[in-house]
């Protein structure tokens, strides 16, 4: 019998054709359960396609059905949202049963229980703020218009989103505020209704006759158009000032800042035309100085000063 004798060359050539044939292997297979998933792919870009038509539709019903009604802006915009993302996430969830036949809805649910955990671990700030969009947009206050303050930033609401509002301040700046922090934070809402109370102090000199000082004040403000006179005009005497007695003077107008800023100027120009015709002064601060006689050196302490 003759034996075989294994060359070390032929180890390697024998490996290199084994290391070739299994790639080749592998890349058939690949090939085949492309063309294999081909089909379940075509149908899940379909039913993409699908869910997209239908969305878009829906939204467009949503719509129609809320433009007969009294429903906010914001409001609308979440109805839409939701029906959006409803749709979205069913046809979503049909395109992968598509694609792997092996998962069922049920697994598909808890696999995205799961991930829905994780991924609120790691944006959570995203999800705050998301949550916090929602709340807002279901609450009844702070509407699209409205001029607000929070955290010092004043300016009128033009938009909301589920993430984020924009704020345009009264300087003409805009602000993008985090629905988190409009929602952690007091928010003081000026135009939430259409009237509000504004005040100014006046100061009368202190030979005048508070009565009467009072009574014309009062006659100046309740003849200007732009005073809520049905409301009432209030006017305290305050405090004693260092030069004046001061009056805290307090009238209905228009709620927003501009409105308050024209009825200031008009009731500050009334006012002060109505103390001139009236002989009452408003005083300005006094200031007194003193002066002291000059003492020679000469007299201070011992006048008998004796040299050596």
């Amino acid at each position: 019998m003759q034996a075989t004798q294994t060359t070390p060359a032929g180890e390697t050539y024998d490996q290199t054709v084994n290391t070739f044939s299994t790639l080749q292997d592998q890349l058939v297979d690949m090939a085949e359960g492309f063309v294999r998933a081909v089909p379940g792919l075509v149908i899940a870009l379909f039913i993409l396609l699908l869910t997209w038509i239908i969305a878009k539709f829906a939204v467009r019903i949503a719509d129609r059905l809320t433009a007969g009604t009294e429903i906010r802006p914001s409001l609308k915009q979440l109805i839409d949202t939701i029906v959006r993302l409803a749709i979205w996430i069913v046809g979503l969830m049909i395109a992968l049963i598509v694609v792997m036949p092996g998962m069922t809805p049920a697994s598909l649910l808890a696999g995205l229980g799961i991930g829905a955990v994780a991924i609120g671990f790691a944006f959570q700030d995203i999800f705050e703020n998301f949550l916090a969009g929602v709340l807002i947009m279901v609450r009844e206050k702070m509407r699209i218009g409205d001029v607000i303050e929070c955290e010092g930033i004043t300016g009128k609401v033009e938009h909301i989103t589920l993430r984020e509002t924009h704020v345009r301040k009264l300087s003409g700046e805009l602000s993008v505020v985090p629905n988190s922090i409009l929602f952690k934070n007091p928010v003081e809402i000026f135009t939430d209704k259409e009237q509000r109370r504004h005040e100014v102090v006046v100061g009368v000199s202190y030979d005048t006759q508070l009565d009467h000082a009072a009574d014309v004040i009062r006659r100046a403000v309740e003849g200007l158009d732009d005073v809520l006179a049905s409301k009432g005009v209030d006017i305290f005497a305050q405090e004693f000032n260092s030069s004046s007695v001061d009056f805290l003077v307090r009238w209905w107008a228009g709620s927003t800042p501009r409105d308050g800023w024209e009825s200031k100027d008009k009731v500050v120009r009334a006012i002060k035309a109505a103390l001139d015709n009236a002989g009452i002064e408003i005083p300005f601060p006094y200031v007194t100085h003193t002066f002291k006689e000059a003492v020679p050196l000469g007299q201070l302490g011992d006048t008998d000063h004796k040299t050596p």
